[in-house]
């Protein structure tokens, strides 16, 4: 293994990249016990400088990074974590922390934190009603109903949303599709499907792969 430069307080720089779109999602900081709880666990671990203490990255949020690959730069001082992120990476709710140029706020880039939080989220909390089975819940039901009952939604509110296409009003269509994508995620995490997979397929057709 190569023999990395620590400095002074023995903490390497990182950076975490979005395997699926290849975003740099964030910069922290990793000591030799953070580097080898990453390579063990298969999820991001850091040193928190202000804190002096070890984390694991979603440890409160529950924004977990699943770690695919370690890279190290050529003079063997920094790290590139190439992750799956699981919802926000920043703590100010955005995908990534690099979201303002230095004149202030990137309307553009809020907006996009906007459309891929919201869905990340959807889709973390499917998985946690997936894992915790919650009562009087309806995705609870449609889990216990099987797959073929959420099958059978999908394929209901695909037709409901060419109907609304065809002949009824934007917010109607708008409605329609947020079923269609609740349900369709549900089936997502019914099969065990991550959100990563259809991104990293949709980034393959978009480069024509």
């Amino acid at each position: 293994m190569i023999e990395l430069k620590y400095d002074a307080e023995g903490l390497v720089p990182v950076v975490a990249q979005d395997a699926a779109t290849g975003q740099v999602l964030m910069v922290a900081y990793m000591n030799r016990e953070a580097l080898g709880k990453t390579l063990q666990t298969g999820e991001a671990w850091y040193w928190s400088r202000s804190r002096r203490a070890l984390w694991r990255k979603g440890e409160e949020s529950g924004h977990a990074q699943t770690v695919r690959r370690v890279r190290v730069d050529c003079d063997a001082d920094a790290l590139l974590l190439t992750v799956d992120q699981h919802g926000a990476a920043c703590h100010t709710g955005h995908r990534s922390c690099f979201f303002r140029t230095l004149e202030g706020s990137d309307a553009a880039a809020d907006d996009e934190r906007v459309v891929t939080d919201i869905l990340d989220e959807l889709f973390e909390l499917l998985k946690r009603r997936r894992a915790e089975m919650p009562a009087r819940s309806y995705t609870t039901s449609l889990l216990r109903a099987g797959r073929t009952a959420i099958a059978d939604k999908v394929r209901e509110e695909a037709e409901e949303l060419v109907r609304a296409g065809q002949t009824e009003a934007d917010t109607r269509v708008a409605e329609e599709a947020a079923d269609l994508i609740y349900h369709a995620w549900l089936l997502l995490v019914d099969r065990g499907v991550e959100l990563q997979d259809v991104r990293r397929e949709l980034i393959r057709r978009r480069n024509g792969d």
